[in-house]
Protein backbone atom coordinates (compact mmCIF):
# COMPACT_ATOMS: atom_id res chain seq x y z
CA UNK A 1 0.00 0.00 0.00
CA UNK A 2 2.26 3.09 -1.46
CA UNK A 3 2.22 5.68 1.53
CA UNK A 4 -0.05 8.68 -0.07
CA UNK A 5 -2.92 6.59 -0.45
CA UNK A 6 -5.46 8.13 2.61
CA UNK A 7 -8.62 7.40 3.15
CA UNK A 8 -9.85 10.98 1.73
CA UNK A 9 -8.82 9.74 -1.97
CA UNK A 10 -11.87 7.68 -1.13
CA UNK A 11 -15.22 9.68 -2.07
CA UNK A 12 -17.46 10.92 0.65
CA UNK A 13 -20.14 9.28 0.15
CA UNK A 14 -18.51 5.77 0.72
CA UNK A 15 -16.07 6.85 3.40
CA UNK A 16 -19.93 7.38 5.16
CA UNK A 17 -21.01 3.73 4.61
CA UNK A 18 -17.65 2.71 6.42
CA UNK A 19 -18.64 4.36 9.63
CA UNK A 20 -20.30 1.50 11.56
CA UNK A 21 -16.18 0.31 11.48
CA UNK A 22 -13.35 1.50 14.24
CA UNK A 23 -11.63 4.59 13.30
CA UNK A 24 -8.88 2.42 12.34
CA UNK A 25 -10.53 -0.04 10.69
CA UNK A 26 -12.15 2.16 8.41
CA UNK A 27 -9.04 3.67 7.45
CA UNK A 28 -7.98 1.34 6.20
CA UNK A 29 -10.83 -0.21 4.39
CA UNK A 30 -11.36 3.32 2.74
CA UNK A 31 -7.97 3.00 1.26
CA UNK A 32 -8.17 -0.04 0.28
CA UNK A 33 -10.68 0.77 -1.48
CA UNK A 34 -9.21 3.98 -3.32
CA UNK A 35 -6.36 1.88 -4.33
CA UNK A 36 -8.79 -0.73 -6.05
CA UNK A 37 -10.72 2.70 -7.55
CA UNK A 38 -6.80 3.21 -8.70
CA UNK A 39 -5.92 0.01 -10.08
CA UNK A 40 -9.20 -1.26 -12.00
CA UNK A 41 -8.51 -0.35 -15.30
CA UNK A 42 -4.48 -0.74 -15.20
CA UNK A 43 -4.30 -3.43 -13.46
CA UNK A 44 -7.74 -5.23 -12.46
CA UNK A 45 -6.32 -8.62 -10.54
CA UNK A 46 -4.10 -6.14 -8.20
CA UNK A 47 -7.49 -4.06 -7.71
CA UNK A 48 -9.00 -7.27 -7.37
CA UNK A 49 -6.46 -8.29 -4.51
CA UNK A 50 -7.37 -4.88 -2.57
CA UNK A 51 -11.24 -5.43 -2.86
CA UNK A 52 -10.65 -8.72 -1.46
CA UNK A 53 -8.43 -7.26 1.77
CA UNK A 54 -11.39 -4.84 1.96
CA UNK A 55 -14.07 -7.65 2.10
CA UNK A 56 -12.11 -9.23 4.72
CA UNK A 57 -11.93 -6.03 7.34
CA UNK A 58 -15.56 -5.27 6.20
CA UNK A 59 -17.37 -7.91 4.12
CA UNK A 60 -20.91 -6.45 5.42
CA UNK A 61 -20.28 -3.13 4.46
CA UNK A 62 -22.61 -2.69 0.86
CA UNK A 63 -19.63 -0.43 -0.86
CA UNK A 64 -16.99 -3.47 -0.23
CA UNK A 65 -19.07 -5.73 -1.88
CA UNK A 66 -20.11 -3.63 -4.73
CA UNK A 67 -16.16 -3.14 -5.22
CA UNK A 68 -15.48 -7.53 -4.76
CA UNK A 69 -18.19 -7.40 -7.48
CA UNK A 70 -16.57 -5.27 -10.02
CA UNK A 71 -12.93 -6.34 -9.09
CA UNK A 72 -14.18 -9.63 -9.89
CA UNK A 73 -16.09 -8.78 -13.05
CA UNK A 74 -12.80 -6.89 -14.23
CA UNK A 75 -10.78 -9.99 -14.13
CA UNK A 76 -13.33 -11.99 -15.89
CA UNK A 77 -14.25 -13.81 -12.61
CA UNK A 78 -18.23 -13.58 -13.82
CA UNK A 79 -19.64 -16.23 -10.71
CA UNK A 80 -17.57 -14.31 -8.33
CA UNK A 81 -18.95 -11.00 -9.69
CA UNK A 82 -22.23 -11.99 -10.03
CA UNK A 83 -22.69 -13.27 -6.21
CA UNK A 84 -20.90 -10.46 -5.15
CA UNK A 85 -23.32 -7.91 -7.14
CA UNK A 86 -26.42 -9.84 -5.28
CA UNK A 87 -24.73 -9.47 -1.98
CA UNK A 88 -24.54 -5.44 -2.55
CA UNK A 89 -27.77 -5.19 -4.00
CA UNK A 90 -29.46 -6.92 -1.25
CA UNK A 91 -27.82 -5.12 1.47
CA UNK A 92 -27.88 -1.95 -0.17
CA UNK A 93 -31.35 -2.28 -1.86
CA UNK A 94 -30.33 -0.46 -5.10
CA UNK A 95 -30.00 -2.11 -8.62
CA UNK A 96 -27.17 0.82 -10.21
CA UNK A 97 -25.18 -2.26 -11.06
CA UNK A 98 -27.63 -4.48 -12.87
CA UNK A 99 -26.06 -4.34 -16.15
CA UNK A 100 -22.89 -5.98 -14.78
CA UNK A 101 -25.34 -8.47 -13.29
CA UNK A 102 -26.61 -9.23 -16.45
CA UNK A 103 -23.54 -9.26 -18.06
CA UNK A 104 -21.48 -11.59 -15.68
CA UNK A 105 -24.64 -14.14 -16.44
CA UNK A 106 -23.83 -13.82 -20.17
CA UNK A 107 -19.98 -14.78 -19.04
CA UNK A 108 -21.07 -17.96 -17.31
CA UNK A 109 -22.94 -19.09 -20.50
CA UNK A 110 -26.95 -18.24 -18.95
CA UNK A 111 -27.97 -15.65 -22.01
CA UNK A 112 -31.42 -16.49 -20.92
CA UNK A 113 -30.94 -15.96 -16.96
CA UNK A 114 -29.27 -12.92 -18.00
CA UNK A 115 -32.41 -11.43 -19.88
CA UNK A 116 -34.38 -12.75 -16.77
CA UNK A 117 -31.88 -10.60 -14.87
CA UNK A 118 -32.61 -7.50 -16.51
CA UNK A 119 -36.41 -7.93 -16.88
CA UNK A 120 -36.84 -7.60 -13.44
CA UNK A 121 -35.22 -4.25 -13.04
CA UNK A 122 -37.35 -1.33 -12.75
CA UNK A 123 -36.34 0.71 -15.62
CA UNK A 124 -38.14 3.78 -14.54
CA UNK A 125 -36.15 3.91 -11.45
CA UNK A 126 -33.24 3.77 -12.59
CA UNK A 127 -30.54 6.54 -13.55
CA UNK A 128 -29.86 6.87 -16.91
CA UNK A 129 -26.29 5.45 -17.20
CA UNK A 130 -27.80 2.70 -15.39
CA UNK A 131 -30.64 2.15 -17.98
CA UNK A 132 -28.39 2.72 -21.28
CA UNK A 133 -26.03 -0.03 -20.01
CA UNK A 134 -28.90 -2.37 -19.23
CA UNK A 135 -29.87 -1.76 -22.58
CA UNK A 136 -26.45 -2.79 -24.24
CA UNK A 137 -25.99 -5.45 -21.59
CA UNK A 138 -29.91 -6.82 -22.82
CA UNK A 139 -28.63 -6.65 -26.43
CA UNK A 140 -25.99 -8.83 -25.91
CA UNK A 141 -27.49 -11.83 -24.17
CA UNK A 142 -30.03 -11.39 -27.48
CA UNK A 143 -27.11 -11.82 -29.85
CA UNK A 144 -25.78 -14.88 -27.80
CA UNK A 145 -28.94 -16.46 -28.57
CA UNK A 146 -29.04 -15.40 -32.03
CA UNK A 147 -31.84 -13.07 -31.83
CA UNK A 148 -30.14 -10.19 -33.84
CA UNK A 149 -33.10 -8.42 -34.44
CA UNK A 150 -34.44 -8.45 -31.02
CA UNK A 151 -31.13 -7.38 -30.14
CA UNK A 152 -31.58 -4.55 -31.81
CA UNK A 153 -34.80 -3.71 -30.52
CA UNK A 154 -33.07 -3.80 -27.19
CA UNK A 155 -30.99 -0.62 -28.16
CA UNK A 156 -34.15 1.50 -29.52
CA UNK A 157 -34.38 3.72 -26.58
CA UNK A 158 -35.18 7.09 -25.89
CA UNK A 159 -31.21 7.83 -25.01
CA UNK A 160 -30.51 6.39 -28.66
CA UNK A 161 -30.70 10.42 -30.30
CA UNK A 162 -27.82 10.91 -33.12
CA UNK A 163 -27.68 14.92 -32.31
CA UNK A 164 -27.34 14.66 -28.69
CA UNK A 165 -24.40 13.21 -26.45
CA UNK A 166 -23.81 12.57 -23.16
CA UNK A 167 -21.20 10.03 -21.21
CA UNK A 168 -22.92 7.22 -21.72
CA UNK A 169 -23.97 8.07 -25.66
CA UNK A 170 -20.72 6.69 -27.42
CA UNK A 171 -21.01 2.96 -25.85
CA UNK A 172 -24.87 3.15 -27.16
CA UNK A 173 -24.09 4.13 -30.82
CA UNK A 174 -21.22 1.78 -31.03
CA UNK A 175 -23.27 -1.26 -29.98
CA UNK A 176 -26.35 0.01 -32.16
CA UNK A 177 -23.58 0.06 -35.16
CA UNK A 178 -22.36 -3.49 -34.58
CA UNK A 179 -25.94 -4.77 -34.37
CA UNK A 180 -26.46 -2.81 -37.63
CA UNK A 181 -23.65 -4.32 -39.22
CA UNK A 182 -24.28 -8.18 -38.13
CA UNK A 183 -27.72 -7.50 -39.68
CA UNK A 184 -25.92 -6.43 -43.17
CA UNK A 185 -27.41 -2.96 -42.77
CA UNK A 186 -23.75 -1.88 -43.56
CA UNK A 187 -24.57 2.13 -44.61
CA UNK A 188 -26.87 2.70 -41.37
CA UNK A 189 -23.70 1.03 -39.14
CA UNK A 190 -20.98 3.14 -40.79
CA UNK A 191 -23.51 6.12 -39.82
CA UNK A 192 -24.01 5.30 -35.90
CA UNK A 193 -20.47 4.18 -35.93
CA UNK A 194 -19.28 7.46 -36.98
CA UNK A 195 -21.71 9.36 -34.32
CA UNK A 196 -20.17 6.90 -31.73
CA UNK A 197 -16.83 8.29 -32.73
CA UNK A 198 -17.77 12.04 -32.68
CA UNK A 199 -19.29 11.57 -29.60
CA UNK A 200 -16.24 10.07 -27.98
CA UNK A 201 -14.09 12.67 -29.67
CA UNK A 202 -16.75 15.66 -28.06
CA UNK A 203 -16.35 13.93 -24.29
CA UNK A 204 -12.70 13.99 -24.58
CA UNK A 205 -13.49 17.68 -24.03
CA UNK A 206 -14.51 17.85 -21.07
CA UNK A 207 -17.79 16.80 -20.38
CA UNK A 208 -19.79 14.96 -17.85
CA UNK A 209 -22.38 12.50 -17.64
CA UNK A 210 -24.76 15.16 -16.59
CA UNK A 211 -24.05 17.77 -19.23
CA UNK A 212 -25.35 17.57 -22.79
CA UNK A 213 -22.83 17.53 -25.11
CA UNK A 214 -23.89 19.00 -28.02
CA UNK A 215 -27.22 19.43 -30.17
CA UNK A 216 -27.20 19.99 -33.54
CA UNK A 217 -24.00 22.79 -32.88
CA UNK A 218 -22.12 21.69 -35.98
CA UNK A 219 -20.36 18.65 -33.94
CA UNK A 220 -22.28 16.01 -35.47
CA UNK A 221 -23.17 16.22 -39.18
CA UNK A 222 -24.63 14.27 -41.86
CA UNK A 223 -28.40 12.38 -42.22
CA UNK A 224 -29.72 9.81 -39.99
CA UNK A 225 -30.42 6.88 -42.91
CA UNK A 226 -34.29 5.83 -42.74
CA UNK A 227 -34.56 3.51 -40.16
CA UNK A 228 -38.45 1.83 -38.70
CA UNK A 229 -37.86 1.88 -35.10
CA UNK A 230 -38.84 -1.43 -33.82
CA UNK A 231 -40.72 -2.43 -31.19
CA UNK A 232 -41.04 -5.50 -29.16
CA UNK A 233 -42.96 -6.55 -26.27
CA UNK A 234 -40.48 -6.78 -23.61
CA UNK A 235 -38.02 -4.12 -24.16
CA UNK A 236 -34.70 -4.43 -22.53
CA UNK A 237 -30.67 -4.95 -24.13
CA UNK A 238 -25.79 -5.40 -25.74
CA UNK A 239 -22.12 -5.05 -25.07
CA UNK A 240 -19.80 -4.22 -28.06
CA UNK A 241 -19.00 -8.18 -28.12
CA UNK A 242 -20.38 -11.44 -26.36
CA UNK A 243 -18.81 -11.59 -23.01
CA UNK A 244 -16.90 -14.44 -23.05
CA UNK A 245 -18.07 -18.25 -21.48
CA UNK A 246 -16.04 -19.91 -18.68
CA UNK A 247 -17.05 -23.79 -18.47
CA UNK A 248 -16.15 -23.96 -15.24
CA UNK A 249 -16.64 -20.79 -12.78
CA UNK A 250 -14.90 -20.06 -9.64
CA UNK A 251 -17.86 -19.96 -7.46
CA UNK A 252 -15.76 -19.17 -4.25
CA UNK A 253 -14.05 -16.02 -2.75
CA UNK A 254 -11.73 -16.32 0.07
CA UNK A 255 -12.45 -14.96 3.44
CA UNK A 256 -15.38 -12.85 2.75
CA UNK A 257 -18.28 -13.22 5.04
CA UNK A 258 -21.44 -13.73 3.23
CA UNK A 259 -23.44 -14.99 0.65
CA UNK A 260 -26.30 -14.29 -1.26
Amino acid sequence: MPEDVTPNDLHASARNELKTLSKENAEQVARHLAMAARLIDEDPALAHQHALSASRRAGRIAIVRESLGITAYATGDFALALRELRTYRRISGKDDQIALMVDSERGIGRPDRALETGRAADRSKLPTPVRVALAIAMSGARLDLGETELALGELQIPELDPDRAFEWSPALFAAHAAVLEDLGRDDEAAFWAERADVAADALGMGGDDEDEIFVEDGLIEGELPDEPTRKIDEPTSKIDEPAKTVEEPNTSVEATEEES
